[in-house]
C-alpha cells in the first residue's frame, strides 16, 4: 500500500509538473527564456518600465524591420523582427539563482536594464556588484540576488517577432543594437 501511494504522488507530480510547462496556446504566447534557463517557455510581456527614458535618436525607431544576430533563445538568431520600443539605458548581463528554489544559477542572463534593479543607484552597476532584480523576463527572477557579469551605457530595443515555434512574441526585452541589423 504504502509503496502504490508513493508511486502515485510521483507520478501525480510528474502530471503536475508537466501541465505547468505544456500551457501554451495560439491566444496566450509562451514565456520568454534564458537558453540557460531550464523553461523553454516564453511569452509577449508588458511594456518597458515607467522609469526608462526612450532613445530620442534611436539607430532603429519604432516599427523598423531588423534582423535579430543575438542568441537569447533557440530560433533567435536571423529573425525578422520590428521594433516596438527604443530605451536609452544601461543594459546588464547577469548570473542569477531563480526564486523558484532550482539551485542552478542562470548565468550571463542577456539583458536586464537599469530600471529592472530594487532600489537601484543613481549609477550604473559594474561587473562583481551584487543587486536584486525587479525584471521578470523569466520565471523566478523577479526578487533573485544578482551578480553583474557586465555593465553597458547603450540604447536597448524591445521587439515583436515569431520565435522558432512559429508563436508571435510581444515586447521581447532586451536586444542591444549590436544585435541588430536593418532588414532588406
Amino acid at each position: 500500500m504504502r509503496k502504490w501511494i508513493m508511486t502515485t504522488a510521483i507520478i501525480g507530480g510528474i502530471s503536475l509538473s508537466a501541465c505547468g510547462q505544456a500551457d501554451t496556446t495560439e491566444e496566450q504566447p509562451k514565456q520568454q527564456h534564458d537558453m540557460n534557463h531550464e523553461s523553454m517557455n516564453h511569452s509577449s510581456s508588458e511594456g518597458a518600465p515607467d522609469a526608462v527614458k526612450k532613445e530620442k535618436n534611436p539607430k532603429f525607431s519604432v516599427g523598423s524591420k531588423v534582423i535579430m544576430e543575438a542568441h537569447h533563445m533557440p530560433g533567435m538568431d536571423g529573425q525578422q523582427a520590428t521594433v516596438s520600443g527604443a530605451y536609452d539605458t544601461t543594459v546588464y548581463s547577469v548570473t542569477y539563482t531563480p526564486t523558484t528554489g532550482k539551485k542552478e544559477p542562470v548565468k550571463n542572463h542577456k539583458w536586464v536594464i537599469h530600471e529592472e534593479i530594487k532600489k537601484a543607484s543613481p549609477t550604473s552597476y559594474k561587473k562583481g556588484d551584487k543587486v536584486t532584480l525587479t525584471a521578470d523576463h523569466m520565471e523566478g527572477m523577479a526578487g533573485a540576488r544578482a551578480t553583474i557579469d557586465s555593465a553597458k551605457k547603450t540604447t536597448v530595443y524591445m521587439v515583436d517577432y515569431k520565435d522558432a515555434d512559429g508563436q508571435m512574441i510581444k515586447n521581447h526585452k532586451w536586444v542591444t543594437e549590436n544585435e541588430l541589423r536593418a532588414a532588406h
